[in-house]
């Protein structure tokens, strides 16, 4: 998955990406190749939007290496969290819907279109979502849980994010952390808002986060990392020692903040429940229903994404038995068998600082592997360069299993591909490739890398934004790829560790619809995701818990996917031996990312060029 800087809009990774098409396409289309935005009035806007939003999310301009020049002052910011910060989102939103309405479509041509309809769509989602009096950005209805909130985002943040290379750099890191704790207090408050009107976050989620909280709040305030990262990239640089400053700011702001903060939680735990789905929130059908929109950028009822799954779910399996039974493994469900792999020794690396190097030098020589395929599968020429981290230790236990953090537009920091290493059984190794060609290559890392490497000849306003469905349906694609290109030719675990990839997506369908519109219960669903998938209890433990924090968001992998092959199988058809994969591939990530059905227009108007 994609935990990408915060993404602007109400929506996040569910608002629009609006990168033009790739340039063979474009100019078979009969608009320009990629590169600005042709109609006048409609690039101006954009224009405005981009500063808009911006200014309203300086994470965002760290992270793509914007925060300079005249955009300086961001680098000393954080966004807001408050009630108040929510309602300005909405309403920009609205703002910006009412301006491009009053562009007629009519008089775009099909590159500019493209891109009106997409950041169209966006503000649309985010309005809708307006509609809610609870929830933060792309469809979290609670303010803080596991994995969302500052204190699983800042600091984090702050060490791989924000660059420190002058004494500006560390005087904008220094104000940031006064911010963080404005930002805590912020969230606070909202915390005891969404209580009163019955908005609380399920019982366990609330137990992870205050442990997480505690935990950073149990540490002396000069040996957190938000000092330690200071400190030594400050005297790596040859500047002067800010771990003073930084620990005052850390002792008599941030930890009486978290101290705040604990408290709210923890009044708000003495009231949770163990209901897992929003169904128990208010307008919580409506919330879900829109959540699913969000999520897939399609109008699939819940009841459709279920059976989708369950059909999808016995189709892998069906595939998977006869790579069990050539193993040996031929009695009980797949998912018992697959399961008796999971806990086998020889397949796990050592619960040691070494073992963990050893996965991690693995991933690495996997990115390497994945690279060899690439002229196959493309003609971008991409560099996407990508680093390899473990997780830190502070927000693994609510962090997701493994995510990709996208490059820096100004090309000062590379994709950076986490991967959760709290508890190393959760990792066989024959799980490991498919995770990376999902997260690194030819997945996140090589779709994120179109819009860093080709920045200079796209709107600015195409790497602000990126479509759930979109993203995460690209990167399952993408596993879908590397077992076709051969990958795991001779290495038939290593096919088996890639169809149950597939497999756990078609189950996150089951199990997201399940919580949250059929009233599964918790273990119901971490249940039927062991037994169905043959992945690791504790594993399978923190994936329910994210779809029960992140509702929506899990669907947007299979579903998104499904429609990439299908406009794919559409396309071999009707041009027959015009049809070339790499086109296709490279026609798809040169969009930056849409709604899906704006992808089918775009791949009706490649197929017909």
């Amino acid at each position: 998955m994609t935990m990408t800087r915060r993404h602007l809009l109400a929506t996040s990774t569910a608002a629009a990406s609006l990168a033009p098409f790739a340039a063979a396409f474009a100019a078979q289309a009969g608009s320009p190749v990629a590169g600005p935005v042709a109609d006048a009035k409609l690039a101006a806007l954009l224009d405005r939007f981009v500063e808009q939003m911006l200014t309203d999310s300086p994470e965002t301009a760290t992270s793509l290496g914007l925060d300079k020049g005249a955009r300086a002052g961001l680098k000393s910011r954080l966004s807001g969290a408050s009630t108040a910060d929510r309602r300005a989102q909405v309403a920009a939103a609205a703002d910006r819907v009412k301006r491009l309405s009053a562009i007629d479509p009519k008089s775009l041509n099909p590159h500019d279109l493209t891109i009106r309809d997409t950041v169209l769509a966006a503000q649309t989602l985010t309005v809708e979502g307006g509609a809610f009096s609870y929830g933060v950005d792309y469809a979290n209805p609670y303010v803080v849980t596991q994995q969302s909130g500052a204190v699983s985002g800042v600091p984090e943040f702050l060490n791989s994010q924000h660059a420190v290379n002058t004494a500006a750099d560390v005087d904008a890191y220094l104000a940031r952390t006064h911010a963080f704790a404005k930002v805590l207090d912020q969230e606070t408050a909202r915390i005891g808002e969404d209580a009163g009107a019955g908005v609380i976050a399920p019982a366990f989620i609330l137990d992870t986060a205050i442990a997480q909280l505690t935990e950073l709040r149990g540490q002396a305030a000069g040996s957190t990392q938000l000092v330690a990262s200071l400190a030594e990239r400050a005297k790596a640089k040859g500047l002067a020692d800010p771990s003073a400053a930084e620990t005052r700011i850390v002792a008599d702001e941030v930890f009486p903040a978290l101290d705040r903060q604990l408290a709210a939680l923890k009044a708000a735990r003495a009231k949770a429940t163990a209901d897992a789905g929003v169904w128990k929130l208010p307008k919580g059908d409506e919330y879900y229903a829109w959540a699913l929109r969000v999520g897939t950028t399609t109008t699939m009822s819940a009841d459709q994404i279920h059976a989708m799954g369950l059909e999808q779910g016995a189709a892998i399996a069906a595939r998977m038995d006869p790579i069990l039974k050539a193993q040996g493994l031929t009695q009980g469900g797949v998912g018992e068998r697959v399961t008796a792999l999971t806990k086998d020794p020889r397949y796990l690396y050592p619960d040691s600082d070494a073992g963990r190097a050893q996965l991690l030098a693995y991933l690495e020589d996997r990115i390497a592997a994945t690279r060899l395929m690439m002229p196959k599968l493309s003609r971008l020429g991409l560099k996407a360069e990508v680093r390899v981290k473990a997780v830190p230790k502070e927000i693994e236990a609510g962090a997701p299993q493994g995510y990709m953090n996208f490059a820096a537009l100004d090309g000062s920091r590379p994709a950076i591909y986490y991967i959760n290493l709290k508890d190393i059984g959760n990792w066989p190794k024959f799980t490991l490739p498919t995770l990376t060609t999902h997260e690194a290559i030819p997945g996140h890392a090589w779709q994120g890398a179109y819009l860093a490497e080709r920045s200079s000849q796209i709107p600015l306003i195409a790497s602000l934004m990126g479509f759930n469905a979109f993203i995460e349906g690209w990167a399952l694609y993408a596993e879908q790829l590397a077992d076709e290109g051969g990958f795991y030719d001779g290495d038939p675990l290593g096919q088996l560790g890639y169809l149950q990839a597939q497999q756990f997506r078609a189950a996150r369908l089951v199990v997201d619809t399940g919580l949250h519109h059929k009233r599964w219960t918790r273990e119901q669903a971490i249940d039927y995701l062991v037994t169905t998938t043959g992945r690791a209890r504790p594993a399978m433990t923190s994936e329910v818990d994210r779809y029960c924090a992140n509702p929506g968001q899990a669907c947007g992998y299979k579903v998104g996917h499904t429609e990439i092959v299908r406009l794919r199988e559409m396309a071999k058809a009707k041009m027959g031996g015009k049809f070339d994969l790499r086109d296709f591939n490279d026609a798809v990530v040169s969009t930056g990312g849409v709604p899906l059905t704006v992808l089918a227009e775009v791949v009706d108007r490649y197929v017909a060029g």
